[in-house]
């Protein structure tokens, strides 16, 4: 009952926010971390380097335009209006950072809608392509089943970062957060400190084979529609991939983040003990319409199983790629799977609310110490 109150609570509270004014333009830059390092896991993906894409708080004079997912006039989504290259606004000295993460087969572009409006409120933030798992690197196995080092990305984006000559000395390293969308969501938890058992895929696939299996990883995404074929091949026949699947075990906690938005996120296995031992602040919302991220087979269970965490669930037939960038009118017509929303649902207007509630949770959450 106290968790149903606190789903009410959350959503009437949301519904009476408005979104704040902005403070600040929107600057746009880019960067690449660990450019051809071979150390470095890139999960099978030809790209050796952590692109990212980051918005950030501009100087007044700042010019911005729009920006676009694609090239006019057939680009895909929209990206809002931003201001490529500006400088950074002159004060103040520094300002929080949020690192931002992808959905699975998407790019950190798709993330502008809550990168803009952090950046228009008085943050950095930075988003990755992540491995092996975006659609402008391409897609390969390791990018797609080892999802827990995709927040081994964002610990590295966030060394890189706060190295960077211009943006490290603007970022108060005291005060950094982090968001993600869908595998992202996921990646949020592996941030904060959850953990799964070691991934078998033989065990799975036995798994899978029962009757009236909800889990997600018992079906092939569309981005990959042959995923687990290949991965059971992989498995019997790369000794190095066998091992990296093991390592799902291992915690990936970045003490450095102290609070995680997780958007529609996916719960693939974990530990009801390691959701238990996170001692971060962490929000979740999720459409209640979500064919994928289905609310009771994830963000409910995660928000159960993690001490004081937020649980909203959006009303009125939001559903999973809502939380992408708008889409333009030509790719409604091509991409209905990623561009059609529900009949009422605006999702301009659900990105603005959800980027106010992320802009009021970390506010709160960054502006006093945790563990």
């Amino acid at each position: 009952m106290r968790r149903i109150l606190l789903i009410l609570v959350l959503a009437a509270a949301a519904a009476a926010a408005e979104t704040p004014a902005p403070t600040y333009k929107a600057g746009l830059a880019q960067r690449a971390f660990l450019r051809d390092d071979a150390a470095y896991d890139w999960r099978g993906s030809k790209t050796h380097a952590l692109e990212c894409l980051m918005w950030y708080p501009a100087d007044a004079d700042a010019e911005e335009k729009p920006q676009w997912v694609g090239n006019p006039p057939h680009a895909f989504a929209s990206m809002g209006m931003a201001a490529p290259g500006a400088p950074l606004a002159p004060g103040p000295a520094k300002f929080p950072l949020i690192l931002l993460s992808h959905g699975t087969g998407g790019s950190a572009a798709m993330m502008a809608w809550l990168g803009t409006e952090l950046a228009r409120q008085g943050y950095i933030a930075i988003a990755v392509n992540h491995p092996g798992n975006n659609a402008l690197g391409g897609y390969t196995v390791q990018g797609f089943t080892l999802g827990w080092e995709r927040a081994v990305d964002l610990s590295r984006v966030l060394d890189g970062i706060l190295a960077d000559p211009e943006f490290g000395p603007r970022i108060d390293p005291r005060r950094v957060g982090a968001a993600g969308f869908s595998l992202g969501g996921y990646t949020m938890i592996r941030l904060a400190g959850g953990t799964a058992e070691p991934l078998n895929v033989d065990r799975l696939a036995e798994e899978c084979s029962k009757p009236g299996m909800m889990d997600l990883l018992c079906y092939d995404p569309p981005e990959f529609p042959d995923l687990r074929k290949q991965a059971t091949a992989l498995a019997h026949s790369d000794a190095a991939y066998t091992a990296a699947l093991e390592a799902s075990a291992k915690s990936h906690r970045d003490p450095r983040v102290r609070a995680v938005f997780a958007i529609a996120p996916v719960d693939l296995h974990f530990t009801p003990e390691s959701l238990k031992a996170i001692r971060i602040p962490v929000a979740l919302v999720v459409g209640g319409a979500d064919p994928i991220a289905v609310p009771a087979y994830n963000a409910e269970i995660l928000a159960k199983e993690i001490p004081g965490a937020a649980l909203r669930i959006l009303p009125g037939g939001v559903q999973h790629y809502t939380f992408l960038d708008t889409c333009t009118d030509e790719a409604r017509r091509q991409q209905t799977s990623l561009c059609a929303d529900s009949p009422g649902v605006d999702r301009d207007s659900v990105h603005r609310e959800v980027a106010a509630q992320a802009v009021e949770f970390f506010a709160r959450t960054l502006a006093r110490e945790t563990k």
